[in-house]
């Protein structure tokens, strides 16, 4: 079955007027920033007395700060008021912002233009919550990873054409000055325009009571976020990402000044391979997730931002230093520039590959009524991270890191975090697992995956063949499942850790420990009070035979307690596969069930608890898996 591209929500009222705002808003504030941080580090005798590594650290750093003392008022604004009217209220003050910028570009004054700086951030920390709060109301589950992608995409696309048309017109002399006012205040006109495009978006809470405490506020909003475990970590590695791309992103200019001698349009060059790593990599996620929230690209984008971060110093040391001051064309040519361009582009497809699901993840678990709070929490911890970040990379440099030392030491730090995140939430690393598996290992296909239900409790049966089927069955669903298992695979190294870290449930037949066999069945009843989902393999072990062995009687009892849907499900292609029980020889088997083999999933349709008996659904599972075994 066919489903619409991401790419047809650009054709909609619901979404197009809202992307092509933020597209303005983020292109502006970019075209803006770049131009001041280009003026300053090529041309710093005439603006400043300050060393330019200091004053292009400094600049995001003074963008970021209202995100520190506004972020919990904004949240609250955007609960209380219709999105719709707010986006157009900031777009408002967005011309004000620019207006007050051409001042200081007409009349050479930096402290107007630092103003500015500080203004624009107070765009941004106002649009944020609306940004992100706005696409949960408008777009369904399944379209949340594609319109995030595309959000990113679009947000990114902007930041690089703002920061090459940015460098670009300043330079421009005599009028390159006069320009850059004339199309800032430009822009945010467009950016008006388009916000009053935006269909209605009721207010989540209209009668909310605002508190104009930031601190208070702030508290208060992080700790309700960390109420809810999985989003308050998410919203952690979101802004990691931020005080990772912080850290990177600033050295740019003086990368490409200083160490690969490069003019201005190489500064240009790393931050257009950049932008169009990520928005390549924000797109990609719609596919690679199968249109659902596929928290397991997370781990994988974040190895990729270690990796091609370590390979960007050792591809530094590696190039080849022109004598004199070239262009971007001439800095291609140099020997080992290549290899530093496609990290440049690698660490931004992995960085799309790392924030575009978490986005999706925080819309989709956290309260809906208090949406617009929960982004501004998080925005209120990415400006913290940010503001690290920008101290960090000071004190480095002031330390006698040399910029390629500080992408290293960035890439060290993000491969400790990743793992420590990873450990806590041990639903990012179970997820990547299986998408590994259906992705490179096998080539895996549901069948009416959809009837799998994305909210409240439900048991999911189906038949045992081999030790992945938790995986692939964990692939195929939009949500966390709990499995039932055989108490002695927690006692395996490996699996053991995985699965009692997914908060599996162990259990042992009554004849070995009785104890353990009721406690199993409360803990489901528990889970499935809580609207979780639980999955069992009634035949109580793997065929030994591919056949399907007869079903005990633990799925009578456990409806009989909690009466939730029965929804039963059959694994095909997995027999003969090398963790299966299958007799035939490794060798047989790696051939036949290894690399690219395919393999199936099927769900059936739910049923009522009064309907189910353990033969009725072992009917049902037989029917389903068919002779594909």
């Amino acid at each position: 079955m066919s489903h619409p591209s991401q790419f047809d929500l650009l054709k909609q009222r619901r979404f197009a007027p809202f992307f092509w705002t933020q597209f303005l808003g983020a292109f502006n504030d970019n075209l803006f920033k770049t131009a001041l941080v280009v003026a300053l580090a090529f041309d710093a005798a005439n603006w400043t007395d300050l060393p330019p590594s200091l004053v292009t650290n400094l600049v995001p750093g003074l963008f970021i700060l209202p995100y520190v003392f506004f972020s919990a008022t904004s949240g609250q604004i955007a609960e209380k008021i219709e999105k719709g009217s707010l986006a157009r209220v900031i777009k408002w003050l967005e011309i004000g912002i620019m207006s007050v910028a051409a001042v200081g570009w007409f009349t050479h004054t930096l402290w107007l233009l630092m103003f500015a700086v500080f203004g624009m951030g107070m765009h941004s920390t106002l649009f944020g919550p609306v940004k992100y709060a706005y696409m949960p109301q408008h777009l369904k589950p399944e379209e949340l990873t594609g319109g995030n992608g595309m959000v990113e995409m679009g947000t990114f696309v902007g930041i690089l054409l703002g920061q090459v048309f940015g460098a670009v017109i300043v330079e421009q002399k005599p009028n390159g000055v006069a320009w850059l006012a004339a199309a800032t205040v430009i822009f945010a006109v467009m950016g008006l325009v388009s916000a009053y495009g935006i269909p209605r978006t009721p207010a989540p809470q209209p009668d909310l009571k605002i508190n104009w405490n930031p601190f208070t506020e702030s508290i208060r909003n992080i700790r309700f976020s960390a109420s809810n475990r999985t989003v308050f970590l998410s919203m952690l590695g979101n802004s990691w990402f931020w005080f990772y791309g912080a850290i990177v992103l600033a050295q740019f200019p003086v990368y490409a000044k200083d160490f690969l001698n490069g003019d201005r349009t190489v500064f240009v060059l790393l931050l257009t391979m950049f932008s169009l790593g990520i928005g390549a990599g924000s797109l990609l996620c719609e596919k690679l997730s199968g249109r659902k929230v596929e928290i397991g690209l997370v781990p994988f984008g974040s190895i990729g931002l270690s990796l091609f971060g370590i390979d960007l110093y050792l591809a530094s040391l590696g190039y080849s230093v022109p004598a004199g001051q070239v262009d971007f064309m001439a800095m291609a040519l140099q020997p080992g520039a290549w290899r530093i361009i496609m990290d440049v582009v690698l660490i931004g497809v992995f960085g799309g590959f790392f924030i575009v699901p978490l986005f999706a993840m925080i819309q989709l678990r956290a309260d809906s009524q208090h949406l617009s709070r929960t982004i501004a929490g998080m925005n209120i911890m990415n400006a913290l991270f940010m503001v690290v970040a920008t101290g960090v990379a000071i004190l480095l440099l002031k330390m006698g890191y040399t910029i390629p030392e500080l992408f290293l030491a960035t890439a060290i730090m993000n491969g400790v975090v990743a793992v420590y995140i990873f450990s806590l939430v041990p639903e990012f690393l179970l997820r990547f697992l299986a998408w590994i598996l259906i992705h490179t290992v096998h080539k895996v296909k549901t069948v009416d995956a959809d009837r799998i239900p994305e909210e409240g409790g439900a048991v999911l049966v189906c038949n045992h063949v081999s030790y992945v089927d938790a995986l692939v069955i964990v692939a195929a669903s939009p949500r966390p499942i709990r499995f039932v298992m055989d108490y002695r695979i927690f006692k395996t190294p490996f699996f053991g850790w995985i699965f009692r870290t997914a908060k599996a449930i162990p259990i042992a037949p009554a004849k070995e420990d009785p104890w353990l066999m009721e406690k199993a069945f409360v803990d489901i009843a528990q889970a499935l009070h809580e609207g979780e989902l639980v999955c069992i393999f009634p035949e109580g072990k793997l065929t030994r035979d591919g056949e399907l062995s007869e079903f005990k009687g633990g799925i009578k009892k456990i409806v009989e307690r909690s009466h939730v849907p029965v929804i039963p499900m059959a694994l095909r292609g997995l027999w003969g596969h090398l963790l299966s029980r299958s007799q035939d020889s490794l060798l047989e088997r790696a051939f036949r069930k290894g690399f690219r083999s395919q393999l199936s999933l099927a769900v059936g349709q739910p049923l009522a608890p009064t309907d189910v008996s353990p033969e009725m659904l072992y009917r049902q599972v037989a029917e389903l898996r068919g002779d594909w075994k």
